[in-house]
């Protein structure tokens, strides 16, 4: 998908170099590609950096696959010293790496919790670490992908509102440290993502049909990935603080602050749970 927009977002892209962790497929993937296309030298950090498809020789930019487990400290940091080495900055981080599941909170036991909070919210704050140092030199921006979750509950979700909620908090105090630092941070809540497999994922032989569908069920039209890529795009380049889709859900939001009583009764409206 070209991306959108006037030159100078096009060209304010040239020679910067973006590290997006979990980018071979989904959000990432299309992140990836649209960064290259905009010129960016842009590298992926995954576990099997193979199945990362070939970029476009047209576009201004370059993507470059790197092998990285963003739950060992030391693969992450030979990831990181191999960028620097080779492209001798880091001016954009993403930390898109996640994980969703379905069942109930209060049949989830504490090593289930444990495993998604590590991998969901803890697997960030590991990549920042590394990643601060850099991007305080290059005074850039770091991405953080949470989801709606990040921001409210939902059925059937089993562990992952909780280990999406700290990446929320966990951004917003970043924010305000950083600020002198002149280091941009973004937080990203998307809602569910069109997929060829959605409705397929999940094995819920104890939960409703439902509960596989998208968002567990709830009615929400589903996001492009290529859509929700020029959208991060965008923020990035206008260093917005937050971006949610659909925009809808932040009257949600906002309203659970006044009102959670409410807030919870839409839900159960907007959710589909037979």
């Amino acid at each position: 998908m070209p991306i959108e927009g006037n030159c100078n977002i096009v060209n304010s892209w040239n020679d910067k170099v973006v590290v997006i962790t979990g980018g071979t497929a989904g959000i990432g993937k299309s992140l990836a590609n649209a960064m290259q296309q905009a010129g960016a030298q842009t590298v992926v950090i995954a576990r099997n950096p193979d199945r990362l498809e070939q970029p476009d020789d047209s576009s201004a930019g370059s993507l470059h696959a790197l092998q990285g487990d963003v739950t060992d400290d030391c693969s992450m940091q030979q990831a990181v010293d191999q960028i620097i080495e080779q492209f001798g900055k880091i001016d954009v981080w993403v930390n898109n790496v996640g994980k969703s599941c379905r069942g109930e909170a209060k049949t989830t036991s504490v090593e289930e919790f444990r495993d998604f909070i590590d991998f969901n919210f803890l697997s960030a704050v590991r990549c920042t670490n590394l990643a601060l140092p850099h991007l305080i030199q290059s005074q850039g921006s770091l991405v953080n992908i949470g989801s709606l979750a990040s921001k409210t509950g939902g059925f059937y979700m089993g562990p992952y509102p909780a280990s999406k909620f700290p990446l929320a908090g966990y951004s917003q105090q970043l924010r305000l440290e950083l600020e002198s630092e002149q280091v941009h941070v973004l937080l990203v809540c998307p809602g569910p993502i069109a997929r060829e497999d959605s409705g397929n994922r999940y094995s819920t032989d104890d939960l409703p049909e439902s509960a596989r569908q998208p968002g567990g069920g709830v009615k929400i039209s589903r996001l492009q990935p290529q859509f929700l890529a020029q959208k991060i795009l965008k923020a990035l380049s206008q260093r917005k603080k937050e971006l949610i889709l659909p925009k809808s859900a932040k009257w949600l939001f906002a309203l659970a602050q006044l009102s959670p009583s409410l807030a919870d009764w839409i839900l159960k409206r907007k959710s589909n749970r037979s």
